[in-house]
């Protein structure tokens, strides 16, 4: 039976805390009367008891909890993959099993899904975390929605909800859940977003460091070319070629300069054993191999297109009826 509304929680770690997270959200589904709703929580390869409290709760709990445990730790895209293939729910909530999240804010992205958006994202304003995450996780959210052209404060943060077909096109790996709202709003869903309180972390440690903005970033350039790019891959690989192009052409034209002074009888030096022209030649190179692979890419994007086209237009005629 469709749930009303799914609860899909990622759980590394975070044995104190399980229990305590699940009778919060039991609170806040008495006070909103909705009792047709489930809590998955998954198990993405915890070294601690989580798995223990999991399993006690969903035993006690069955009606309300679903339990998924994952081999070994293979991240918060692939647990949330996991999650959302569970879900019954018309709508699906994520958020973060450490209790820095607040259920009682539920109700918030409730209303604004109410009011016509597909996607409402938590805004954490004020944020209780230490200036080595804060900082790193500002400059990220910055240029992430810079490029992507979506506007939000905190692509970032865990809190979530989303109708269901938000979802069913959009494949999680890597760091991808991170861009979901990027992903969403290129498929034309609306985005929202609710300012909600963040509580600082009380019981034990952030599973997260350095290594995740850098794979976070990674995986932005694959937001980009699998969105704006997808169609014209061409103006990537071409852009980037014409801007070490461009770099390329201004280093050798400055040393020709000074080779043509040098013939004019002023003493510049030579310029054959100069870094600059070495790195000339090398832009220039790598900005021809970046313009000849945007081309091909091209080719291929336009011939699989073309093809596609061909398949929908020959499904149309098949299934048209001819009256002669």
């Amino acid at each position: 039976m469709l749930k009303q509304i799914s609860f899909v929680i990622p759980v590394h770690n975070e044995e104190a805390t399980i229990k305590i997270l699940f009778e919060k959200i039991q609170i806040v589904m008495f006070q909103t009367g909705t009792d047709n709703y489930e809590i998955i929580f998954i198990d993405d390869g915890s070294r601690d008891n989580s798995w223990q409290e999991i399993a006690d709760l969903a035993n006690k709990n069955s009606k309300e909890i679903k339990a998924i445990k994952m081999r070994r730790n293979f991240g918060k895209s692939a647990a949330l993959s996991a999650g959302f293939r569970k879900a019954a729910g018309r709508i699906i909530f994520t958020l973060d099993a450490d209790l820095q999240d607040d259920p009682a804010e539920i109700p918030k992205f409730l209303d604004r899904l109410e009011s016509g958006f597909d996607l409402v994202s938590g805004w954490r304003k004020q944020r209780n975390d230490p200036l080595s995450k804060t900082l790193p996780s500002k400059l990220f959210n910055t240029v992430a929605c810079l490029l992507t052209g979506v506007k939000m404060h905190d692509m970032n943060c865990g809190f979530k909800a989303y109708r269901r077909e938000v979802l069913e096109p959009i494949k999680l790996y890597g760091e991808l859940h991170r861009y979901i709202p990027a992903l969403a709003n290129n498929l034309g869903f609306r985005i929202g977003e609710v300012v909600v309180e963040h509580h600082p972390r009380r019981h034990g440690k952030s599973n997260y460091g350095w290594e995740r903005y850098a794979r976070g970033f990674i995986d932005l350039l694959t937001v980009l070319a699998t969105t704006h790019y997808l169609h014209k891959p061409g103006h990537l690989f071409g852009g980037l070629g014409l801007c070490f192009g461009l770099v390329g052409t201004l280093s050798l034209s400055y040393l020709i300069v000074i080779w043509f002074l040098n013939l004019a009888g002023m003493n510049f030096g030579p310029i054959g054993n100069r870094p600059l022209l070495f790195f000339g030649i090398l832009c220039t190179i790598l900005s021809v191999q970046l313009i000849s692979l945007g081309i091909l890419a091209e080719l291929i994007a336009r011939n699989v297109d073309a093809d596609y086209a061909d398949k929908q237009i020959c499904e149309i005629i098949d299934d048209s009826d001819f009256n002669v």
